[in-house]
């Protein structure tokens, strides 16, 4: 078998998936599913330190590296050399999303022995099952991959079948970045469509892009369905509450804008796993797509798999409602959270809270 590094979280899945876990000898700090990943080797590290800045500084950030033709990643060409790959699994997709491009190219001029390309650029479904396919033939894995596509290909199209006879598609808005506000974009509005709703926002198999909040209120939602790129759960509630909580510094006309469209009028705003079901092209998407007619319709569709894969945004608590002893209780002079408040909150702030569920 081949020695493989991947430079993506979503090869990294499919190389997996293809049962191919012990030839995967590098991947980025990125990789993180499945769980066995986390013990490979990283070759690949952000230059940016992403956890410690807002979103409206990362976009600032990411922006000026790219007119200055920096690169927001930084890989170790020595241990890469150690690793002696003799596949490289890389995309010329997204500069943010991975190293890309010439930058790839010039570590691999350095190498010693030059490893296969395989280059993974997926803009749509379809091209993530070409991707898949691509990969089985790299590493003699054909008949699996070729299974492993017709297995999800199957429950979209099942998906698909069952959606297309509802009466109702509510209008949907997959908020990509939060602060500027960004539309999604390649594969994402196609899943919305296969899931039961319509989006006219999102560029369907183009780029993200980024739109006002004029356009958001003109398109009025009436599901939101909060999904920055790069995020978990936990790290999308943290911006959530950031963004749109009642001690936030953001702007008030964008938060009256928010908080008079149809989805939050109506309660149906949400945050999901966007790192597991939606930002990565990997196998993972048809579970995405899943969830989503789940938030679409949930009334026909129900959601089976993991119970932080979404989380219903508290609106009550954006507003700053609090309700004493179902959120607080008083201890002397402290006012001490309840777990069931951190739980609705949706994610750890890291200050030690008594009752912290995470």
């Amino acid at each position: 078998m081949p020695r493989i590094v991947s430079f993506l979280p979503s090869a990294s899945e499919m190389v997996c998936a293809l049962g191919l876990e012990d030839s995967l000898v590098g991947v980025t700090h990125e990789c993180d599913y499945p769980e066995l990943v986390r013990s490979k080797t990283v070759v690949v590290r952000n230059v940016l330190p992403l956890e410690t800045m807002t979103q409206s500084q990362i976009d600032r950030a990411v922006a000026q590296r790219i007119r200055e033709g920096q690169s927001l990643y930084q890989i170790d060409e020595k241990l890469l050399a150690s690793l002696a790959p003799d596949l490289i699994l890389t995309q010329n997709l997204c500069q943010v999303c991975a190293p890309s491009g010439n930058e790839v190219s010039q570590v691999l001029k350095a190498l010693p022995h030059k490893p296969e390309i395989l280059w993974m650029t997926p803009h749509s479904l379809s091209e993530i099952f070409d991707n898949l396919r691509d990969l089985g033939a790299a590493v003699g894995q054909t008949d699996k991959a070729e299974a492993l596509i017709a297995e999800r290909r199957a429950r979209l199209e099942k998906l698909k079948s069952e959606t297309s006879r509802l009466e109702h598609r509510p209008r949907v808005f997959c908020m990509e970045w939060l602060d500027p506000v960004y539309a999604c974009g390649h594969w994402v509005p196609e899943m919305v469509k296969i899931a039961g709703g319509a989006d006219e926002i999102g560029a369907d198999g183009g780029e993200s892009v980024r739109v006002s909040w004029e356009q958001l209120a003109e398109w009025a939602p009436e599901v939101l369905v909060m999904m920055p790129c790069g995020f978990n759960l936990q790290q999308t509630m943290k911006q959530v509450w950031q963004h749109f909580g009642p001690y936030s510094s953001f702007a008030s006309e964008n938060s009256a804008t928010f908080l008079n469209l149809p989805a939050v009028q109506q309660d149906r705003v949400y945050a999901v796993d966007a790192n597991s079901y939606f930002a990565r092209p990997g196998p993972r998407v048809v579970e995405g797509t899943e969830l989503l007619a789940h938030l679409v319709h949930p009334e026909h569709f129900s959601w089976d798999g993991p119970a932080d894969a979404f989380l219903k945004v508290d609106l009550d608590l954006l507003r700053g409602s609090f309700a004493e002893e179902r959120d607080y209780y008083r201890d002397g002079e402290a006012i001490v959270f309840t777990s069931t408040y951190l739980q609705r909150r949706g994610y750890c702030c890291g200050s030690g809270c008594r009752h912290c569920p995470y």
